[in-house]
């Protein structure tokens, strides 16, 4: 049995959730004993006051104390990500055989080449998309894309489908609500002139239109025992993304998540999100209001299509974005390096 150490950034934090807790059953199933350290709260949590941030972040650096110690008895250490965001901390001081695991181009934000001297200091970089790992690799680094995947057994089809509205759903962090700004001209119309439609949002803030009347918007606040149900209450689910570098670095989870519910998508084609459209026939891409609004209206107008896409779209998230699939590669990377010198 091989073991790994992974330190991870927060309970509720998505790359915690989608790329290390989710595979610890299965990994051990083939073989790997995986042992989470958990910071005790969100490595993103900002301090209550300005004056705090000191004990705020010494805090989050202590809390990974318990970690620290632990990964001196594993054969692998498994980095989701830094310990405080955009520094380089406490990451050289873990067991000596260490993984960064990166699902963003996070090189774009914090300190000055703070990620590369993480990686520098790691055994290789499990990259979320090639992007990523292009970038890590012009560093000399070894390198393995391993998409974020989706648990395909939790995150299934609704049983049942009957809805009293059409609903069109976006869900993230309040940090993407900006993304979904972007097209709420064309959200705002297309509700206006379906007024059996809704906007469904499911998110930890409440997100503040400017366009959208309020009759014609539902809020969710987001929490994990949730989630599932209200993604499967969506008829259609949107990804909208500008076209930067940062965005490049995205993995397309809100995609893969609405597909494995079996709902088509419209989504930008920017960075990863071109990559899921070209596997199959699995809704839209969208480059301006006008397509954004049309790819809407074609799937209110026509439900069969939408029912072969969202079918589609499952399909790929089960062959090619299964924990299942994803866990079997990533036992094979930690196999790799625990038998490299």
């Amino acid at each position: 049995m091989i073991r790994v150490t992974a330190l991870t950034s927060g309970q509720n934090v998505p790359p915690r959730r989608f790329r290390v807790q989710q595979f610890i059953r299965p990994l051990n199933q083939l073989g790997i004993e995986v042992s989470e350290h958990c910071l005790f709260m969100s490595k993103y949590a900002s301090a209550p006051s300005p004056w705090l941030r000191p004990v705020w972040g010494a805090g989050k650096i202590f809390g990974r104390t318990p970690g620290l110690v632990a990964s001196q008895f594993a054969d692998i250490v498994w980095l989701e990500r830094e310990f405080l965001p955009g520094r380089f901390t406490l990451e050289g001081l873990t067991g000596s055989k260490r993984l960064f695991d990166v699902d963003d181009a996070i090189w774009l934000a914090g300190s000055p080449n703070f990620s590369e001297e993480i990686a520098s200091r790691c055994h290789g970089v499990i990259a979320g998309n090639q992007f990523i790992a292009d970038h890590y690799k012009k560093l000399g680094m070894h390198v393995w894309v391993v998409p974020t995947s989706v648990d395909t057994i939790r995150w299934n089809p609704a049983e049942n489908n009957r809805r009293d509205r059409w609903t069109i759903g976006w869900t993230g962090s309040k940090t993407n609500l900006e993304y979904l700004y972007l097209i709420e001209r064309p959200l705002a119309d297309f509700l206006v002139h379906h007024r059996d439609s809704r906007l469904l949002i499911l998110c930890d803030e409440r997100p503040v239109f400017n366009k959208i009347s309020d009759a014609h918007w539902q809020y969710e606040r987001w929490s994990p025992e949730k989630e599932i149900k209200v993604v499967q209450q969506m008829d259609v689910g949107l990804m909208p993304l500008p076209d930067t570098n940062w965005s490049r670095g995205k993995c397309s989870l809100k995609m893969l998540l609405y597909m494995s519910v079996g709902i088509p998508v419209i989504v930008s084609p920017v960075g990863h999100n071109r990559e899921v459209l070209k596997w199959d026939e699995v809704g839209f891409a969208a480059n301006d209001d006008h397509e954004w609004y049309q790819a809407l209206s074609t799937l209110f107008k026509d439900t069969d299509l939408a029912v072969r896409l969202g079918n589609a779209g499952r399909e790929v998230v089960r062959e090619h974005y299964s924990v299942h699939k994803t866990a079997v590669d990533l036992a094979s990377i930690f196999r790799d390096v625990a038998s490299s010198s």
